[in-house]
């Protein structure tokens, strides 16, 4: 054997420029995507996180043929253990506890008379305020009430302010200081037109006021009473 055929080696195929090469694709089945656009909306459908790994595992089974369809699969399952966290932590909010009453507080209102008759005379708004313990410079009380119609065409406004002399801070035992405000409403509207008959909404509120450079500035403000009242 001559010493060319012993170090001969088989002859490569060479390489060709310019081919083109078609690569599998993979498309990620309907069952899928289904549960996970579901549970993203969040719309309370039966759907369950049981179904949605079990469709991951059968997507992880197609494309388990190559490197490609590993990398798919694990970015997949990378966005799953991230998003269930921010989902749960979001279901998982605490409500927010209720807001305590103010001080200054409307203990009782009286309307009269209900039904109210325009002929008859005025309807009176009868308010009794509890003042907090202490003023903190607030020396204006005012109560006032808004009166609409049914259409939310009539409506009128009333109000009134009451001074309010400094007191010393209510102990324990001694109840807090309270102030009766009477008012009074003609039967007209803001137009000075007489009300038309119907069953009218009125909300009545509380304010505490201290004189401040651009006039009266509000300190505190009630909770308000709402009702209604038939005007014939």
């Amino acid at each position: 054997m001559s010493r060319l055929s012993r170090f001969s080696r088989p002859s490569r195929p060479s390489r060709r420029f310019g081919t083109l090469t078609a690569h599998r694709r993979y498309v990620i089945p309907t069952a899928l995507v289904h549960p996970l656009g579901t549970w993203q909306q969040q719309s309370g459908t039966s759907e369950s996180p049981m179904k949605i790994f079990r469709s991951l595992n059968t997507l992880c089974s197609e494309l388990s043929g190559s490197w490609r369809g590993w990398v798919a699969c694990g970015l997949v399952c990378a966005t799953l253990l991230l998003w269930t966290p921010l989902v749960t932590s979001a279901k998982s909010k605490p409500p927010r506890a209720p807001r305590p009453e103010p001080e200054l507080k409307i203990l009782d209102l009286k309307v009269s008379p209900n039904p109210y008759t325009i002929s008859s005379g005025s309807l009176e708004f009868s308010t009794l305020v509890q003042l907090p313990k202490e003023l903190n410079g607030a020396n204006l009380l005012e109560v006032s009430s808004f009166i609409t119609s049914p259409s939310k065409n009539s409506l009128r406004f009333l109000t009134r302010r009451t001074t309010l002399e400094p007191h010393q801070a209510a102990t324990d035992n001694a109840p807090p200081p309270q102030v009766a405000v009477l008012l009074t409403w003609d039967g007209l509207d803001q137009k000075k037109v007489q009300a038309g008959a119907g069953l009218y909404q009125f909300e009545v509120r509380a304010k505490l006021l201290a004189d401040g450079e651009k006039g009266p500035r509000t300190q505190m403000v009630s909770w308000p009473k709402r009702g209604s009242v038939e005007v014939k």
